[in-house]
């Protein structure tokens, strides 16, 4: 008998875990949302560049299907078609819906969201709020669930994390729901569900030094790995071409810095060499980010790489780019305005995450994922703008299709279990984190060969905790890839291969 008071429980409460408890309230299915922290401190929040969607408002002959074509190629068509063109499709009716909940895009002189040029496509369809985007969505986001947790829709627990999942049978085939642990008590609160929607970002704890959140351990991740779930392509990684260390992580220069204009140049003796431009002269700086990182990787072990909007005009800088401008000047004492900013491939975005079909569940059945931590749309490499797309579709579909399992579900209220020893679970130590940091950071680099892979992973074999073994995997997935393509790129097998245009696919 189905248990009629069971809730959704969501994971997460970024763009895609507020997407997903959003779809569960409008579909009068209440839910629960479990966060470590406030939505405002959600890795989505640091989002800056726009969100893709031909809206097709400046002449250019843009379309969805346009929009699904650059997506595939940039993913070296690893990615589902059929759930990149929903995804494709469903953008310009997001965008205006972002739009009316009160998301301040910068207008066009119709009033539509304006739009500007991102790497990899050659029309403008990437709408953006300065370069604060993220942080202007997520507020509307935010605004909109609260109104549902006003009439009792959705239960939000913040300062609560994900500990594991429950199962109605030995063989963890069938989720029964999930242990959360109180941050600030240690109680164990245990939560019955049929449906689970994970949101939980990606595995940026698996390097530490990124541009992601480090509240974005990846523990969750590698919790579910142990369990049984299944993770695709955690092999590519994006590294965004043009980062800045800042306070032990990486601070981001947006893409929209490029979009607007600005130059990339290395210092060829006492002249400026704009290499991308000679080099790509039809998108020169807005090349796909993984062509554009390892281009910088490459002159960087000659010449030092800056990033140049000196020449910018003074409106584009106060009504576009103001966010960038701000924090450089805040974290890193230089004014864009005046001085080129010294720049370096840094990790951004990761393509993998946990397996998942178009209806966004797992192998196991009953768990969803959204968002970051899901591996479905992105393929081998991501488009700039196409993150916060994904993040609230998948978000959209999880939600709406664990809906429909829970109310088809014969799920009974009685039948959770653990099916192994919870205090037993194999904790990494600090040592050993960090011991994974950098061996990963060695190993995984913009480029890669067998050599340092199999080192790496022999070190890595030697460390303890499901964190370690969720690095295992990712270390594998790189060896295995022998090829190079989109974000993946060895070295040692510089061509794409088409025996290896499939997807990687770990079970431990």
């Amino acid at each position: 008998m189905r248990n009629e008071k069971e809730k959704i429980l969501i994971i997460g409460s970024g763009l895609a875990g507020l997407s997903a408890a959003l779809e569960c309230a409008l579909r009068s299915k209440e839910c629960v949302l479990v966060s470590s922290a406030p939505a405002q401190r959600a890795q989505s929040v640091m989002a800056e560049g726009g969100i893709n969607a031909a809206l097709d408002t400046k002449g250019e002959s843009d379309s969805p299907k346009e929009h699904f074509q650059d997506t595939m190629k940039a993913g070296c068509f690893l990615a589902d078609g059929e759930a990149v063109r929903g995804m494709t499709e469903a953008a310009p009716g997001i965008v205006k819906s972002l739009k009316d909940m009160g998301v301040c895009f910068n207008l066009d002189k119709n009033g539509d969201p304006d739009l500007r040029n991102f790497g990899g496509q050659k029309k403008k369809r990437t709408a953006f709020a300065k370069s604060d985007t993220g942080k202007q969505i997520m507020t509307a986001l935010t605004d909109e669930v609260r109104k549902y947790e006003a009439s009792g829709m959705v239960t939000r627990l913040m300062n609560h994390s994900f500990e594991t999942l429950t199962f109605t049978t030995p063989d963890r085939q069938i989720c029964a729901g999930c242990l959360i642990r109180d941050d600030y008590t240690g109680e164990i609160l245990s939560f019955k569900s049929s449906a689970v929607i994970i949101a939980t970002g990606g595995m940026h704890g698996l390097f530490g030094n990124t541009t992601g959140s480090k509240l974005n351990t990846g523990e969750a991740a590698a919790e579910l790995y142990r369990l049984g779930a299944e993770i695709t392509n955690p092999e590519f990684i994006q590294y965004h071409p043009t980062t800045v260390s800042s306070g032990g992580k990486r601070m981001l220069i947006s893409e929209a810095a490029r979009g607007e204009g600005g130059r990339l140049f290395a210092m060829k003796e006492t002249e400026k060499w704009y290499f991308m431009e000679e080099k790509y002269p039809e998108l020169g700086n807005l090349m796909p980010r993984d062509i554009t990182a390892r281009e910088i990787w490459n002159v960087q072990k000659n010449f030092p790489v800056f990033l140049d909007m000196t020449h910018l005009p003074d409106d584009i800088m106060e009504k576009k780019l103001s966010g960038i401008v701000e924090d450089c000047i805040t974290y890193l004492n230089l004014d864009l305005r005046k001085d080129p900013v010294p720049v370096e491939p840094g990790i951004h975005y990761f393509m993998g995450g946990l397996n998942a079909d178009r209806q966004h569940m797992t192998n196991i059945q009953g768990l969803f994922a959204a968002g970051e931590c899901c591996g479905l749309y992105h393929g081998a490499n991501r488009l700039g703008g196409n993150s916060l797309l994904g993040a609230i579709y998948g978000g959209r579909v999880a939600g709406e299709n664990a809906c429909k399992y829970s109310e088809e579900s014969t799920f009974a209220s009685g039948s959770a279990h653990i099916y192994d020893d919870l205090p037993g679970k194999c904790v990494i130590s600090d040592a050993d984190r960090e011991l994974l940091q950098r061996t990963l950071g060695k190993c995984m680099g913009v480029v890669r060969n067998e050599k340092e892979l199999q080192a790496g992973l022999e070190i890595i074999r030697g460390l303890e905790g499901d964190l370690a073994r969720l690095g295992e995997a990712m270390c594998s997935a790189a060896l295995e890839r022998r090829e190079s393509r989109g974000a993946h790129f060895r070295e040692d097998h510089p061509d794409i291969r088409e025996e290896f245009c499939k997807n990687t696919v770990l079970r431990r």
